[in-house]
């Protein structure tokens, strides 16, 4: 029987999970936080009264066995799903509401940090329908708790740092410091440390507000991107045709090519027409189902959207929802992406492909560029047509 999202493994002695809580909270985060620059006072009142969430998911306690695997993302989910047509109505229809109420802001800020008002707008849409959704955990609890028993402890205890330096040196009231269970804050959805290195003061109030601030919030997404980055004046990407002759393995941000070198290789926009080599000196293929679903020539810009959620596929959504933004159509090509494969066989199948030389990036049970390459390579090497996408059979057998 299969167990629901945050429900737990085991029933350990909740009462003594607690008092085990409390001592870690004293012994172990109390004098991390003061060597952080986090006052006594600050961490006391942080912590006063504060107990463990135990509707979180992913929660592993002492006594009860590990979790097989973390809970899962949305953003590596089935691509033709995720990023399905009818996901983009309501959000284009709205996010131009926004572009056109929030114009002077975005034109500062366009203007500032040199990012397009559509991309910041698509992130601002993607992490929070434009900061309308409900962002219901106090980030300290959340992140207190996963710090303690999450299944990733050990990533979660540097941003629950990070979240007690927030509270020090912004002057965020501890119960308006509201997060995602995984402590996402706001409604650009930083973790506490991007917000540390990336929140900004558009509004002028002398707070870096990304919970009740637009401005805030939409100039911090902006500055982000452009830290990380983004190359102004160049566009994130656009959907090709792809020449059945043109390997799938030739994806990724290691084998770029000049538009020129694409072009005689036959790859052409999907609309038809030339390919615009004037906005990036180098394009890669990306194709987030392998020939199962569109191709796509994307520029660096791409992979600076992958540095704010490293998945192609919120990349690709962020993107082509900008391009709706500005009177784009629909992604013309279509998605038969083979459904029913289990992420634990996903990942039995890249240790297969490793222990035979391949790069497959992780084996983590998510299909990413590496894996979708090494699958192709193997597809080729066996004198198949390589579709670089795992079907359930294929799953069964790459790599035996």
């Amino acid at each position: 029987m299969s167990l629901a999202c945050g429900e737990l493994r085991a029933a350990p002695d909740r009462a003594q999970v607690e008092a085990q809580f409390q001592s870690w909270l004293g012994a172990d985060v109390r004098p991390a936080a003061l060597k952080a620059g986090v006052s006594g006072k600050t961490f006391d009142r942080a912590a006063s009264g504060l107990n463990l969430d135990w509707s979180l998911p992913d929660l592993a306690p002492p006594g009860a066995p590990p979790l097989a695997a973390p809970q899962r993302q949305p953003e590596f989910a089935d691509p033709g799903r995720y990023v399905a047509e009818a996901n983009f109505a309501a959000l284009t229809v709205e996010g131009q509401a926004e572009l056109t109420r929030w114009r002077k802001t975005l034109d500062a800020i366009e203007r500032r940090f040199g990012v397009p008002r559509e991309i910041v707008v698509a992130i601002w849409a993607r992490e929070s329908r434009f900061g309308r959704a409900k962002i219901a955990n106090v980030a300290i609890r959340a992140l207190a708790t996963e710090a303690f028993m999450g299944a990733r402890k050990e990533q979660f205890f540097p941003e629950l740092i990070a979240a007690l330096k927030i509270l020090e040196g912004d002057h965020i009231a501890l119960e308006e410091m509201k997060s995602s269970w995984a402590g996402a804050m706001g409604q650009p959805q930083f973790l506490p440390s991007k917000y540390l290195e990336n929140a900004v003061d558009i509004d002028g109030d002398g707070q870096r507000d990304i919970w009740k601030s637009v401005p805030d919030s939409l100039g911090s997404i902006a500055n982000y991107l452009r830290r990380h980055g983004w190359v102004p004046g160049r566009d994130w990407g656009f959907e090709v045709a792809l020449p059945a002759d043109v390997a799938c393995t030739l994806e990724g941000p290691d084998q770029g090519k000049a538009a020129a070198e694409w072009t005689k290789l036959g790859v052409q926009p999907s609309g038809g027409g030339a390919l615009p080599g004037n906005r990036e000196a180098t394009l890669h293929l990306m194709m987030p189902a392998g020939r199962t679903g569109p191709a796509f020539l994307v520029s660096k810009n791409f992979y600076v959207l992958k540095e704010y959620n490293e998945s192609d596929l919120y990349a690709l959504f962020v993107g082509h929802l900008a391009d709706r933004l500005k009177g784009g159509g629909p992604i013309k090509g279509k998605w038969t992406t083979p459904k029913g494969v289990a992420r634990s066989e996903i990942a039995a199948m890249q240790r297969r492909l490793e222990a035979q030389g391949h790069d497959v990036g992780t084996a983590d049970g998510l299909i990413g560029f590496r894996t979708r390459v090494a699958v192709g390579r193997w597809q080729a090497a066996q004198g198949r047509g390589a579709t670089c996408f795992p079907d359930p059979q294929d799953v069964k057998t790459i790599g035996r």
